[in-house]
């Protein structure tokens, strides 16, 4: 696989050596078991799969990258590069400027911007909109494109659906970046809908058997759905695509429960000619991440932590897989380990930071599962290891951790 150029204060000793050492010894990523960093009364269980994923790492080579040729130029992020508060605000530092938030609301105004500016593409991609929009500036929207490949590659299979007269089931949140990018792509080849969960999955069956009135399907649907969506001939022949930060195990989930739905509707036997099969969309890096989260379940543990920003799809998910097995603790930095005794997490059900005592349990040896989200810096995860390891006098350095 290609490597990148990150800056250096991204990258960590101790997590970039454990991975080079997990890749030599499992090179084909059959072992989802945990990395065990012994560091005296501490035991970190690092989860086999985390952090910079290719399509983070691609976004950042080139925002630096492109930042560094042009020192004159006024830079533009469309929103931000990735969800992790540590890396944009680094890029405010360097002078990029953000034209939206992450709710595409614009920050600064489009019309200020010439052809002589630099816009570049996050990593969600963008919608066909605001790529229009960029054109009519005279900027080539694609010359700073940092769009995952992954996220491309979900756009070319529901392109080729539509083509197949396909209707295209996007599996996302409708308000997140990436998913906006996706239905604006997807929506100008084929009928699209966007649906969130099994339970909206469920609602959408019930339509598609006949058994919900139109009127009811629309409102339930409004805003997720492209126009002139037609319940009555565009859902004879569907396929199923996600938003690649969401949960594998739930997009398969959907995507067998909507089958299954076809096939009460069609016959088994003809049932290729009505639902598409769309595993191959899967993001690799997702589903390694969530898999080896899954890993650490397996194993006996005090409390987790999971690293990453808050507004990180891919990331609560993560922690939505660990929270009934362990405590559970959501956080972005060092910063929020306030002390031994207290820590500030995201509470990602009320949508809210809190604070809780006593976090650390009162015994010599303690069990940490840690893992973070595919937007995380390794040297986010350094720090945080380093910030635990200094409330226990007797624990071991680092740089002579024992790692098994």
């Amino acid at each position: 696989m290609k490597q990148f150029d990150i800056p250096d204060r991204y990258k960590s000793g101790l997590i970039s050596k454990i991975k080079q050492l997990r890749k030599l010894d499992d090179p084909r990523k059959k072992d989802y078991s945990p990395t065990i960093v012994e560091l005296g009364p501490v035991t970190f269980l690092i989860a086999r799969h985390f952090g910079f994923c290719y399509g983070v790492e691609n976004a950042i080579e080139i925002a630096y990258k492109t930042i560094e040729e042009n020192p004159d130029k006024n830079i533009f992020l469309l929103s931000e590069m990735i969800h992790n508060p540590g890396v944009n605000d680094d890029l405010l530092q360097h002078g990029v400027k953000f034209l939206m938030d992450t709710s595409g609301n614009e920050l600064v105004d489009f019309d200020t911007i010439t052809s002589d500016d630099i816009v570049i593409i996050p990593a969600f991609g963008t919608t066909t909109d605001i790529e229009k929009k960029l054109k009519q500036k005279g900027i080539n929207p694609y010359k700073y494109n940092t769009t995952c490949p992954f996220v491309e590659k979900v756009w070319n299979r529901a392109d080729n659906l539509g083509k197949q007269n396909y209707t295209i089931i996007i599996h996302g949140k409708y308000n997140h970046e990436e998913t906006r990018a996706t239905f604006s792509h997807s929506k100008s080849s084929a009928p699209t809908m966007i649906i969130r969960d099994l339970k909206e999955a469920d609602f959408l069956s019930k339509a598609i058997l006949g058994n919900i009135l139109p009127q009811e399907f629309y409102k339930y649907f409004d805003g997720k759905l492209s126009q002139n969506f037609n319940l009555e001939n565009d859902l004879q022949r569907i396929g199923v695509v996600n938003q690649t930060t969401m949960l594998a195990s739930e997009t398969q989930e959907i995507a067998e429960f909507l089958k299954s739905t076809m096939t009460i509707k069609y016959g088994a036997g003809n049932i290729r000619d009505h639902f598409a099969d769309t595993r191959d969309t899967l993001c690799y890096a997702t589903n390694d991440n969530q898999n080896a989260t899954l890993g650490l379940k397996q194993e006996k543990a005090d409390l987790a932590i999971v690293v990453g920003g808050y507004n990180s799809s891919n990331t609560s998910h993560l922690v939505e897989l660990l929270e009934n097995d362990f405590s559970t603790y959501f956080i972005y930095s060092d910063k929020n380990i306030i002390s031994a005794n207290e820590i500030m997490h995201f509470d990602f059900h009320k949508k809210t930071e809190i604070i809780t005592n006593n976090y650390l349990p009162n015994k010599d040896n303690i069990r940490i599962a840690i893992t973070s989200g595919a937007s995380c810096p390794d040297s986010v995860v350094d720090k945080i290891i380093e910030k635990l390891i200094s409330f226990f006098p007797n624990s071991t350095p680092i740089d002579k951790a024992i790692i098994l």
